[in-house]
């Protein structure tokens, strides 16, 4: 995904090209780097879900918001979204981060989504930063069921795992594709006394284990 498909994908087109840039520049490339964007947008994207929660969620109280906030701002929510505008092919790395992968790692993908929200912030204001934010998150946020906030796939499933006495759930992963800057991981979650065995896919291996926790939450709550 070039820049230009970027910016249709957050709907917003920058004005400064330049902070578009500094946005994607990652320190070990240049001393004008995106820290200072990411510190600014971490705050945007704070504000923003958090009145995205209040209106959408008129019953709940402080504290279920405040967990409701941190599954959607954490880093594998935040890497998720960033994979999927493909952000790690335009982030500008140095040579090391480059080799080592960098561009597909889920820290530097969530920094650098934070980054482009400090950026639009800057460039267009807080309203067109909050229409970015809460485009990005549309779909979190459609599934979004507080009765099950507090814990997340694999928590519930080893919880329900040790409730009936049985033992805690496999993880192996399967698979690891494509390149180093957007890496696809196949995680297998095995639970033999149950006789389930299922398969997750994600841009980090956490992310496939909790796909796969999900799957496997489902066929033994069946049992």
């Amino acid at each position: 995904m070039s820049v230009t498909a970027i910016e249709q994908a957050i709907g917003y087109a920058f004005r400064s090209r330049e902070t578009l840039q500094q946005a994607l520049t990652h320190r070990s490339f240049a001393a004008e780097h995106n820290e200072r964007l990411e510190f600014l947008g971490d705050s945007v994207l704070n504000c923003v879900i958090a009145q995205a929660l209040y209106e959408r969620f008129a019953r709940e109280r402080e504290g279920e918001l405040s967990r409701l906030r941190a599954r959607l701002v954490r880093q594998d929510s935040l890497a998720e979204i960033a994979a999927r505008l493909d952000l790690g092919l335009q982030l500008r790395l140095g040579e090391g981060e480059l080799k080592s992968g960098g561009a597909g790692r889920p820290s530097m993908l969530a920094d650098a989504l934070e980054a482009l929200l400090g950026a639009i912030f800057i460039d267009g204001g807080f309203e067109s930063a909050r229409e970015a934010v809460l485009r990005l998150y549309e779909p979190l946020l459609a599934e979004l069921d507080p009765a099950h906030s507090g814990k997340d796939a694999k928590t519930a499933l080893q919880e329900l795992l040790q409730g009936r006495r049985l033992a805690l759930p496999q993880y192996q992963v399967r698979a690891i594709r494509g390149e180093a800057h957007a890496q696809t991981f196949e995680v297998a979650c095995l639970i033999p006394q149950l006789g389930i065995a299922t398969t997750g896919h994600g841009s980090s291996r956490r992310a496939a284990e909790q796909e796969a926790a999900r799957l496997a939450l489902e066929r033994a709550g069946a049992k």
